[in-house]
């Protein structure tokens, strides 16, 4: 993290080079997130942006969710190659059709979970011990919590949810308490965490990846 000038808050290093960067860390970033709906839609978006900016996500984010029907796994999960064909079309989102039959293979995935009885956001959290992480030491692209999930994500059937996206996701939705020591957020958002982890597991700011990334 770098030093803030006088007067300035305090902030993750990669927080500070866009406005929209900035809106996005202080309010939602690392804030722990029990919405299964919701966690869903960030893990696709996570995907998305594999190899491209973050901010790139950020400014399409509503384009999106008008594009996907709301990120509602009941409507995505009907999409056909019709769908496929639109999306793959629609210049406003980032027309990779990987990513795009990922999303709806995603939204039966979870649909299958849920006609199973099993809640995605509380499987989530479930393997995560029930309570956020966090985490300080030296910046790192994945964590052995972040290989965990990725592997049960993949045996129910979603895909681009590496341990190096899964490990980006974990962190945005308040998992896994990214926040810099001395960022003005990492205590706001820090909430009935367990008992810090040894330094091996540990980590203080969001990951690099493949491609050009805002959070780094």
């Amino acid at each position: 993290m770098r030093r803030p000038h006088r007067g300035e808050v305090p902030r993750c290093a990669w927080a500070g080079s866009d406005p929209l960067l900035t809106e996005y860390h202080d309010s939602e970033w690392g804030v722990p997130q029990r919405d299964g709906r919701a966690l869903w839609e960030m893990l696709v978006l996570e995907g998305f942006q594999a190899g491209l900016s973050w901010t790139i996500i950020l400014r399409k984010r509503d384009a999106f969710r008008a594009a996907f029907h709301g990120f509602r796994p009941e409507a995505v999960a009907r999409y056909g190659p019709r769908d496929v064909a639109r999306l793959l079309r629609d210049p406003r989102i980032v027309r990779s059709r990987a990513k795009i039959v990922a999303t709806i293979d995603g939204a039966r995935a979870y649909l299958a979970m849920r006609d199973a009885g099993i809640d995605f956001a509380e499987f989530v959290w479930g393997l995560a011990g029930g309570a956020p992480h966090r985490f300080e030491g030296p910046a790192r692209t994945k964590s052995p919590l972040s290989g965990k999930i990725s592997a049960v994500l993949k045996s129910r059937g979603f895909k681009f949810v590496g341990p190096v996206i899964v490990y980006a996701w974990l962190q945005a939705v308040g998992i896994e308490n990214g926040h810099s020591r001395g960022c003005f957020r990492r205590e706001e958002v820090a909430v009935d965490g367990p008992p810090r982890v040894p330094r091996i597991d540990r980590a203080a700011a969001p990951p690099r990846r493949r491609g050009r990334s805002d959070r780094t």
